[in-house]
C-alpha cells in the first residue's frame, strides 16, 4: 500500500470530520435554543439575536481567515478555529447552566451566551478556509473539485446530525447542578476537543506553497443551509476580474439570493418556537419533535442537491422558479399546519424548494460572467448566503412574536412574488 496515499486519505477523513463537527455542533445548539430560551423566560427575540450576532461575525471574519490561511500554516488556522469552537460551546453551556440553576437571571445568562456565540462566529470561521486550502494542496487539479465538493458536503451532513443527536444529549445533575438542556453544548464541546487533539497529533505542521493551495470563506453553517458549491469554486478559480454586487450581470442573481436566503433563515430559525406553541408541549419535551422536523427538512434539501438536480438537469432560472414555487407552498403550509406530522411534511416541502433555489442562484451567478471572474462571483455568492442568516432570524422571530404564522406567510408571499416575477421576465 502506498504510504503517501494512505496518509492523504487519513488527512482527508480528518478534515471531513472537522467540517462535520463544526456544522453539527452549531446546528445542534440552534435546535435546542428555542426550548432553552422559553425555559429561562427569555424573549424569543433575544434567542434570534444570538443567531444573528454569530452569523454576522462569521461573515466578516471568514474572508479574513481565508486570506491568512493562504499565507500561514493551515494546521495552525484549523486548530485556532476548532479551539474557538470548543471554547465557545463550553462558555455557552456554562452560561446556560448558570441560568438553569438560578445562579444568574435568564436575561443575564443569555447576554453572556451571546458573548460565547461571538467566539464561534469570530474564531470558528478560521477552520473551513484552512481545511479547504489543505485539501487543495494535497490533490491534483483534476481531483481538487471533487475532493472539495465532498468536503463541503460535510456541512450539509452536519445540519442533519446536529438536530438529530441533540435531544439525546440532555444531562441530569452533575455535582449538584442541573445541566439539562445545556447538555448538548458540553458534549459537542467534548467531541470537538477530541477532534482538536487528533488534528494536533496527526496533522503535520505546514506552510503553504504559494499558488498551490487556496482557501475560501464558507457560508455560515445553519439549519437547512445545504452546500451550494460556491466556496468550492472560490477555492479553485483564480480571482482575475473583480465583480461588484451591483454589476448588471449578476445584480438580479444577488437579489434572488437575498430573497430566498432570508426566507429560508426566517422559517428555519422560528421552527423550534412553532413546534413548542403549536403542539402545546413543555420546552424540554419539544426537543425530539423539533429535531425530527429539522432533520426532515435538511434531508429533503440534500436529496434535491445530491439526487434530483443532477437527474433533472434544469437551467438556473428553472431551478429558482421551481424551487421558489415549492418553497412558497411549503412555507405557507408550515405556518398553518395544526400537527407535528403536518409541520414536518410542510417544512420538508419548503426545504425541498430551497434545495433547488440555492444551487440555482449559485449557478446563475456563475454562468453570468466569464472564466476570469468566477472566483470573485463565488465569493459574493458565499457572502450573500451567510448574510441571509444575519438579519433573517431576527426578522422571522419578530414577525413570529406579532403572529405565529406571519413569518411563514411573509416568506411564502415573497417567494411567490419571486416566482411570478421570473415567469414574467423572459430573459
Amino acid at each position: 500500500m502506498n504510504p503517501v496515499a494512505t496518509r492523504r486519505d487519513r488527512d482527508f477523513l480528518l478534515m471531513f470530520t472537522v467540517m462535520l463537527t463544526i456544522a453539527a455542533g452549531n446546528t445542534a445548539l440552534q435546535s435546542v435554543l428555542p426550548a432553552l430560551g422559553r425555559s429561562l423566560g427569555v424573549k424569543d427575540s433575544a434567542v434570534a439575536l444570538a443567531f444573528s450576532v454569530s452569523a454576522l461575525l462569521w461573515v466578516v471574519a471568514a474572508p479574513l481567515w481565508a486570506n491568512r490561511s493562504d499565507r500561514h500554516g493551515h494546521r495552525a488556522m484549523i486548530l485556532l478555529g476548532l479551539g474557538g469552537y470548543v471554547l465557545s460551546l463550553l462558555l455557552c453551556g456554562a452560561f446556560l447552566a448558570a441560568g438553569i440553576n438560578g445562579l444568574v437571571g435568564g436575561t443575564t445568562a443569555f447576554a453572556l451566551f451571546v458573548i460565547g456565540r461571538m467566539l464561534y462566529g469570530g474564531l470558528g470561521s478560521a477552520a473551513p478556509p484552512a481545511v479547504q486550502a489543505l485539501v487543495a494542496g494535497h490533490t491534483t487539479r483534476e481531483e481538487r473539485t471533487r475532493a472539495l465538493t465532498l468536503l463541503a458536503s460535510a456541512f450539509g451532513l452536519g445540519t442533519i446530525l446536529g438536530p438529530a443527536i441533540a435531544p439525546y444529549l440532555l444531562l441530569g445533575q452533575v455535582a449538584r447542578y442541573e445541566i439539562g438542556l445545556a447538555g448538548p453544548a458540553f458534549l459537542f464541546a467534548l467531541f470537538g476537543a477530541l477532534v482538536w487533539a487528533a488534528v494536533r497529533a496527526l496533522l503535520p505542521d505546514d506552510r503553504p506553497v504559494p499558488g498551490e493551495a487556496a482557501g475560501a470563506s464558507s457560508a455560515y453553517p445553519s439549519i437547512g443551509s445545504a452546500p451550494t458549491g460556491a466556496s468550492v469554486r472560490a477555492a479553485t478559480e483564480s480571482h482575475v476580474e473583480r465583480v461588484g454586487y451591483a454589476d448588471p450581470r449578476i445584480r438580479l442573481w444577488m437579489v434572488i439570493g437575498l430573497v430566498t436566503g432570508h426566507a429560508q433563515a426566517m422559517v428555519s430559525q422560528a421552527i423550534g418556537f412553532l413546534v413548542i406553541d403549536r403542539l402545546h408541549v413543555a420546552p424540554a419535551a419539544a426537543l425530539e419533535p423539533t429535531g425530527l422536523v429539522l432533520m426532515m427538512g435538511a434531508g429533503a434539501a440534500l436529496l434535491v442537491q445530491w439526487g434530483l438536480i443532477p437527474l433533472l438537469n434544469l437551467s438556473p432560472r428553472r431551478l429558482v422558479l421551481v424551487g421558489s414555487a415549492l418553497a412558497a407552498a411549503g412555507c405557507a403550509l408550515t405556518g398553518l399546519a395544526p400537527s407535528l406530522y403536518g409541520i414536518a411534511l410542510a417544512y420538508a416541502l419548503a426545504s425541498l424548494g430551497f434545495g433547488f433555489t440555492r444551487p440555482g442562484f449559485t449557478a446563475g451567478a456563475s454562468l453570468a460572467v466569464g472564466s476570469g471572474a468566477q472566483g470573485s462571483v463565488a465569493g459574493k455568492v458565499t457572502s450573500v448566503n451567510g448574510a441571509s442568516f444575519v438579519l433573517g432570524p431576527s426578522i422571522g422571530i419578530a414577525l413570529y412574536e406579532a403572529w405565529r404564522p406571519l413569518p411563514y406567510l411573509v416568506a411564502g408571499g415573497a417567494l411567490a412574488l419571486l416566482a411570478i416575477g421570473l415567469l414574467l421576465r423572459r430573459r
